[in-house]
């Protein structure tokens, strides 16, 4: 049984808590046993599940509502899924993600038309930023959107977009030439079906999600497809990231609290040298490890999701601090569970297992961990000036 006790931690208000414990609940009962065989199709079944039991709505504002995103809330759905399934938080995940620029600067046309359908999960959205040449520089993007008069036309390639092949649209990221660098990008909603859009290629990771390499050849979009302002792109982009960063941190904190737990139960239950494993000081000194890297990720990932959901305009710092450090906590988290478990640890499809191939994307996606010690340094840099 996880530690609750950081729910009542001033962060919170009491939403949060029957949130959380009603979520753990449903996660109890319907994710014990999610079939990873076909990913797609296990991602396309967690994504209506999620929908239809409500917790989506909590991944974008109601467009007829005009009530911000709650971000104390993504983190901690995000922290319940991780914990029981890491593909039901990926299916949430990406949901939040692929809708944040509508959620923010889509027009009412974009919000009424898509965000109904992705928060009752009969909809997959996907955002489309990272480049062959570009992941964590946004500003390198190459992706081109020429102006027609009808609308925009989109040449070039997208790569590792997470849900490629299953989304039904793509918030897509393009140069319009407004300036060089991030002064010339723009944000565009594509259909799936557009014609000229392509999957170009599937990807396979270590955990398996639906990744792909998109393909643009002459996509042709209208002017409505247009997001917020051109040559707004990357502000959008920076935005989005700056309230769904902190729900990365909050996905690492998931997988470490079930790490942790698997490897209580374990020093608990196994003998060595005929006495239980937990005698051992040792043991215990990486059992304290554990739980000390969990206290202190979380309190730095709700310290900047209360923050935002307090008005601050931009926690880039705060957010950078709460990813970079849960994702790298929690991969000593996990190691520690695997050395606990001993050769079990290492069998393929046990829990900690899962866990150790789960966590080491999230050090790299959303922003790198030596990016976000850059994002963090200039930040402190500027403070000074």
């Amino acid at each position: 049984m996880p530690d609750t006790t950081f729910l009542d931690w001033p962060f919170f208000e009491e939403k949060h808590r029957r949130l959380a414990a009603d979520l753990d609940a449903w996660a109890q009962a319907e994710l014990s046993h999610v079939d990873h065989g076909d990913v797609d199709a296990a991602c396309r079944d967690l994504v209506a599940r999620l929908g239809k039991a409500g917790w989506l709505t909590h991944s974008a504002p109601d467009p007829d509502a005009l009530t911000p995103l709650d971000v104390r809330s993504l983190c901690l759905i995000r922290e319940t899924l991780a914990r029981h399934d890491g593909l039901a938080d990926f299916a949430f995940a990406m949901q939040g993600l692929g809708t944040g620029a509508l959620s923010l600067f889509g027009s009412p046309e974009q919000q009424r038309e898509w965000l109904p359908r992705t928060r009752a999960g009969t909809a997959i959205a996907a955002f489309a930023l990272s480049e062959p040449k570009s992941g964590s520089d946004v500003a390198n993007i190459e992706l081109s959107a020429e102006e027609t008069v009808d609308g925009y036309v989109l040449t070039g390639e997208k790569t590792w977009i997470s849900n490629g092949g299953i989304a039904d649209f793509y918030v897509t990221f393009a140069r319009t030439g407004e300036g060089s660098g991030a002064k010339g990008l723009s944000a565009f909603l594509v259909p799936a079906d557009t014609p000229g859009l392509k999957i170009a290629e599937r990807l396979d990771v270590i955990a398996p999600h639906p990744l792909a390499r998109l393909h643009f050849d002459g996509a042709t979009i209208p002017k409505s497809a247009l997001i917020g302002e051109r040559g707004k792109g990357f502000r959008i982009a920076m935005s989005v990231l700056d309230i769904f960063r902190s729900t990365v941190g909050a996905a690492a904190l998931g997988f470490a609290r079930r790490a942790l737990d698997e490897g209580l139960s374990r020093a608990a239950s196994r003998e060595l040298f005929g006495a239980p494993l937990a005698d051992l000081q040792m043991v215990q000194g990486h059992l304290a490890d554990m739980a000390l890297d969990v206290d202190a990720s979380a309190l730095l990932i709700y310290r900047a999701a209360w923050t935002k959901d307090s008005g601050a305009a931009r926690i880039s710092r705060e957010a950078s601090m709460a990813k970079l450090y849960a994702t790298e906590a929690a991969q000593r988290v996990i190691d520690a569970a695997v050395q606990l478990h001993g050769g079990d640890g290492v069998r393929s499809g046990t829990i900690v297992e899962r866990l150790y191939r789960e966590i080491r994307a999230l050090r790299i996606y959303e922003g790198a961990s030596d990016v976000q010690k850059v994002v963090i340094a200039r930040h402190l840099l500027s403070e000074k000036d």
